[in-house]
């Protein structure tokens, strides 16, 4: 239905990498990695033992993203912002209504949805513990509508989990994923619903965006493996320990190099390598992989100094033994594939107040996304790499 009264692209590219969190950022800086500097999931750390790279998603916003966001733009204009399971947003000073991936039982949403018995005080402490993304994908649909209808902010952020997990687990395109689908198509059913009964549906426009598309997986690759054999990687306390280090994610690799005397001769060596290795489908320096918008060496510590790109089919795990490249024990799903792979394409629809009805935009980036709502609220992104989406709006 929002799409018949919207406009729609035929697809949307993600920025790279085409994990969730940095995706999810540009959708609301506008501008890429190189500039945002979220890479993974959470903010990339280097035990000072040596050991493997850990990612930590529970950080302060401002120890994450280094770019200007929509939320931040909109308070400056005295307006308000919720979100609801939004990530690389912990802390966020301008967002005034939340409910989070790890909800707190005393921000006043949980209050809500606990005094109209939607949720137990107990369910929302221990939220993430053997619960279904399907029931949490419903409590935080009902933590959207609460906010919506009960405190009208200007700008709210919704992030619906479950399409992700049960296409890692069962891989796209299969009855799980599909399911996923229909139950996420209904959880925005039921937000449309509820602003159409509190009376602000002529008020709002609606953006349904993923944030990366979906590989079928086969086959997994070891990268750090290959760091053990060269002896950069040694066995020590139960652990292995090393100043080099990979992080897999998916269809890409990034490794990092903590020792910079050593940097320029590994980096020659280790993509000499992979270049020979199965289901590898590029290695780049830092230098040639900023031209796919990963940051510069020297920005952030989240510049990678050797970027691995999986071939489809191909997925980059974790794990210092075994041999490098093995098949899957059953096909599974994932992304963080180049962002040219149309297997990593996102969707994207726009409905509702100021938007123009049967626009098809054709192919456009996610980099479009946040320039659009700026201007659709009257704030501004000047650092936005790409221009708002003019055609869709009236």
């Amino acid at each position: 239905m929002l799409e018949v009264n919207g406009a729609y692209a035929d697809a949307m590219q993600p920025i790279n990498p085409t994990v969730t969190w940095p995706n999810h950022t540009a959708l609301i800086t506008g501008v890429d990695a190189s500039l945002h500097h979220v890479m993974a999931n959470g903010l990339i750390a280097f035990p000072a033992d040596g050991g493997a790279p850990e990612i930590k998603p529970w950080v302060p916003r401002d120890d994450l993203v280094h770019a200007r966001t929509l939320y931040d733009a909109a308070a400056e204009k005295g307006m308000t912002t919720g979100q609801v399971d939004w990530v690389a947003i912990y802390g966020a000073k301008n967002v005034r209504w939340e409910f989070g991936e790890r909800p707190s039982a005393d921000s006043t949403i949980a209050k809500d949805l606990i005094a109209q018995k939607l949720v137990t005080e107990d369910e929302v402490v221990t939220f993430g513990d053997k619960s279904s993304p399907a029931w949490r994908d419903e409590i935080w649909t009902d933590a959207a509508i609460d906010i919506l209808t009960r405190h009208t902010p200007n700008l709210l952020l919704l992030h619906l989990l479950e399409t992700d997990t049960l296409q890692h687990e069962y891989g796209p395109l299969t009855p799980g994923a599909y399911a996923a689908y229909a139950y996420a198509d209904h959880c925005v059913a039921r937000v449309v619903d509820a602003a159409r009964a509190g009376g602000l549906l002529d008020r709002i426009t609606f953006i349904l965006a993923s944030d990366h598309g979906f590989g079928t997986i086969t086959h997994q690759i070891r990268p750090n493996v290959a760091l053990t054999e060269r002896g950069l990687l040694k066995a020590q306390d139960g652990s292995y320990k090393g100043n080099v280090w990979f992080l897999a994610e998916g269809g890409e690799a990034s490794l990092f190099i903590r020792d910079h005397s050593k940097r320029a001769a590994l980096v020659l060596e280790l993509k000499a390598y992979f270049k020979t290795v199965p289901g590898i489908a590029g290695a780049y320096s830092n230098e040639e992989a900023q031209k796919f918008g990963i940051p510069a060496t020297g920005s952030t510590d989240q510049a990678p100094d050797l970027y691995l790109a999986a071939q489809p089919g191909y997925c980059f795990v974790a794990g210092t033994q075994g041999p490098i490249v093995s098949d899957l024990p059953s096909v599974r799903g994932n992304h963080g594939y180049l962002n040219t792979d149309p297997d990593m394409e996102a969707l994207f629809i726009v409905s509702g107040a100021h938007i123009r009805q049967g626009v098809d935009l054709g192919s456009i980036t996610n980099l479009r996304v946040a320039p659009t709502v700026a201007k659709i609220l009257g704030v501004s992104l000047p650092a936005a790499m790409q221009e708002p989406l003019t055609g869709a709006l009236q």
